[in-house]
């Protein structure tokens, strides 16, 4: 491993992911990229903090280049996700490995697994035990686990799951990218209490930073990071959660059932299940709790929401069609030469290179636009089209 890849949301950045960093390093790493999502997350809500506090963080802890992934990408399925994620990376020329956590880090048990999910049996079966009535997660990991001895126990920890749709999808895009997983230490995905290493989950940060404030943070994210984190909140850069709810539940209140099946994630009639709830919750998680059955999880639910208060459909790119650049040193910087997609750190210059840049494009200013009216000091729209890259090098210019 020279050249390696991380996808990642640093929502917020702590000590566990910089321990990530400095892992890879130890691995042979000479030169990092960072794929990061930027205003909006893969479980369908905005981001603690804006993506240029995240980007800049990861940059102090190691990373050498931070590409964002469009809000559109971001807000998808794990498998959306996972496949945005090794598309982008994928096009930047000599990146050889993609480094992830994992409960099992054992390469070939995931990739062994990932083949699986990708067999024409795997579909079959998962369809056969989903009509049965079986909950999705539950009919994937036992339609696993009967093609593959291995597989159910694999897909039996999150962040397993998530390493093989990585695999799955450099797999089906034949991507050269060589999967490397690094044992998961610390706190576990979404574990509300530090770990016995002293690392914390994101999610817990992220609670704990609303019952506490900024500071509480202090034991568990790198010097640096905290800093940053310090002036992002008195500048009330941080996320009001309760604006975000207003914010959303306003949007899909104004919308019909027709306007809602529009929405990429609806299906089977999941477009009036949100019309019917969105007349009387309160709030978000009221609404979730008025929306859930045994067939959708929870995480699906806030994807297909906060889609449908976007106008996300699924006739949006569903991997990026550029590099949009948030932060890099000149290590980064030289990881850009002859890549496979045009990058640059304007997201105004990006739009304009192709039919599908300007349609991510726009539909991503949407995404950061929510997101600014719902910090706790409220920003303007066009964020994303002004927001300033961290760049650490003497030289000049945002073309690649």
């Amino acid at each position: 491993m020279r050249l390696a890849g991380i996808i990642t949301e640093y929502d917020p950045f702590h000590a566990g992911h910089a321990w990530q960093l400095r892992r890879a390093r130890e691995l042979g790493a000479q030169v990092i990229a960072v794929c990061m999502s930027e205003d909006l997350t893969q479980r369908g809500s905005a981001a603690l903090l804006p993506p240029a506090v995240r980007a800049a963080a990861a940059l102090d802890a190691g990373a050498d280049l931070v590409i964002g992934l469009p809000n559109p990408c971001a807000v998808q399925s794990a498998e959306g996700f996972a496949a945005a994620g090794v598309a982008a990376l994928s096009a930047l020329p000599g990146l050889d490995s993609l480094v992830f956590g994992a409960e099992t880090p054992d390469t070939d048990a995931l990739m062994e697994t990932a083949r699986v999910l990708c067999s024409p049996e795997f579909d079959r079966t998962v369809k056969q035990l989903a009509g049965q009535g079986m909950a999705f997660a539950a009919a994937r990991a036992a339609a696993a686990g009967s093609l593959h001895p291995c597989a159910r126990e694999i897909l039996a920890h999150p962040n397993n799951n998530l390493g093989v749709e990585y695999c799955k999808a450099i797999l089906r895009q034949g991507s050269s990218l060589v999967p490397v997983p690094v044992q998961r230490t610390g706190a576990q995905h979404g574990q509300q209490t530090p770990g016995e290493e002293g690392f914390a989950s994101a999610s817990y940060l992220r609670g704990l930073w609303r019952r506490q404030g900024v500071q509480a943070l202090a034991p568990y994210v790198p010097a640096a990071a905290l800093e940053r984190y310090q002036k992002a909140a008195a500048q009330g850069q941080d996320l009001d959660g309760r604006a975000f709810s207003v914010a959303v539940l306003s949007r899909l209140r104004a919308m019909d059932p027709a306007r809602l099946a529009a929405a990429r994630g609806a299906a089977e009639g999941l477009e009036h299940r949100l019309a019917a709830a969105v007349r009387c919750a309160p709030d978000l998680e009221s609404l979730y709790a008025a929306m859930k059955t045994k067939r959708y999880a929870h995480a699906r639910l806030r994807r297909y929401a906060l889609c449908a208060a976007l106008g996300y459909g699924p006739d949006l790119p569903q991997t990026p069609p550029y590099l949009h650049v948030l932060a890099a040193n000149r290590a980064g910087l030289s990881l850009l030469k002859g890549a496979a997609l045009p990058a640059d750190t304007s997201l105004a210059a990006l739009e304009k290179k192709s039919e599908a840049a300007r349609q991510m494009a726009r539909a991503h200013a949407a995404g950061a636009d929510l997101a600014a009216l719902c910090r706790r000091i409220p920003g303007p729209m066009g964020s994303s089209y002004t927001q300033k890259p961290c760049l650490i090098t003497g030289g000049s210019g945002n073309n690649f």
